[in-house]
């Protein structure tokens, strides 16, 4: 088995004084004062678990758009961390405010469009306002992660279509309804997305639920996943400690989905793909 890497993770300080929370909408999330996980814990997660590197996902519901915990924070791990934060792309001065960032170690974006604190809103998705900033991303190869639900997926497709040189990481799949089971015909626009060469997405613990939901089975759904996408446009992203349950726990439900596909599959699922999204994490 190749590296095991992890591409949505998230770190809590445990210094409010040095990184005070100011959450984006307003409203700090539960998980984020009931299960703080500081960068040192989460390190210690990954080494009980087996993850051997991973890119961290700012927190917007605890830090709104101030990136310094987690660039601080994956600075001080730079063979195993690697920052992925988030920036206010309406800004006129987002393009600036994301050279600054990337200076400080940003490897990626992310537009978090709502989740946990705040229904989703995909109206950031089609402003123009934000093109400036996707220019950017283009100029200097940063993946853009979108956090959204499948009311969202138009305005992701009309971004894959403006963009394609712009790398698209969906959260958690856009969520898509699997309830009915195979063929899946209630998650149809979401299977739409692998039309776009651009377009990649992160398998969470809420996709490995889903699968498991009503008349969906991992067995039905993940091989159609597959044959979809491709397995090199799917990575592993725990969303721990957002998700309940250690990392290991989060790692082995995971692999247990997994179980159904092919070795060379889960290789990439669980780790390559993280280094073509992300070089920094290492060579393939």
């Amino acid at each position: 088995m190749s590296q095991i890497i992890d591409i949505h993770p998230h770190i809590i300080s445990g210094d409010d004084g040095r990184y005070p929370p100011a959450p984006l909408f307003g409203k700090r999330s539960e998980w984020s004062k009931e299960r703080p996980t500081t960068v040192e814990t989460l390190i210690e997660q990954m080494d009980r678990a087996g993850v051997t590197k991973a890119a961290v996902v700012h927190s917007s519901t605890t830090y709104g758009f101030d990136n310094s915990y987690v660039v601080d924070g994956c600075a001080g791990y730079p063979d195993r961390l690697v920052a992925v934060g988030s920036v206010d792309v309406l800004d006129p001065n987002a393009p600036d405010t994301i050279r600054n960032w990337v200076e400080r170690g940003l490897v990626g974006l992310r537009l978090f469009t709502g989740g946990s604190t705040q229904a989703f809103d995909a109206s950031v998705l089609e402003d123009p306002r934000a093109y400036p900033s996707w220019e950017l991303c283009s100029e200097l190869n940063l993946p853009m992660c979108i956090t959204t639900s499948s009311a969202g997926l138009a305005q992701v497709k009309a971004l894959a279509r403006r963009f394609p040189d712009v790398t698209i990481v969906i959260d958690h799949m856009a969520r898509p309804n699997l309830k009915d089971g195979p063929p899946y015909r209630q998650a149809q626009t979401f299977f739409e997305l692998a039309s776009f060469d651009n377009v990649y997405l992160k398998i969470t613990p809420k996709n490995c639920a889903d699968a498991r939901a009503e008349l969906a089975t991992p067995e039905t759904f993940f091989p159609k996943l597959i044959d979809a996408f491709g397995a090199q446009r799917l990575a592993w992203g725990s969303n721990y400690p957002t998700s309940p349950g250690t990392l290991g726990d989060i790692l082995h439900t995971m692999q247990e989905s997994l179980s159904c596909v092919g070795a060379e599959d889960r290789e990439w699922i669980l780790g390559k793909t993280a280094q073509r999204l992300y070089p920094a994490l290492g060579p393939l």
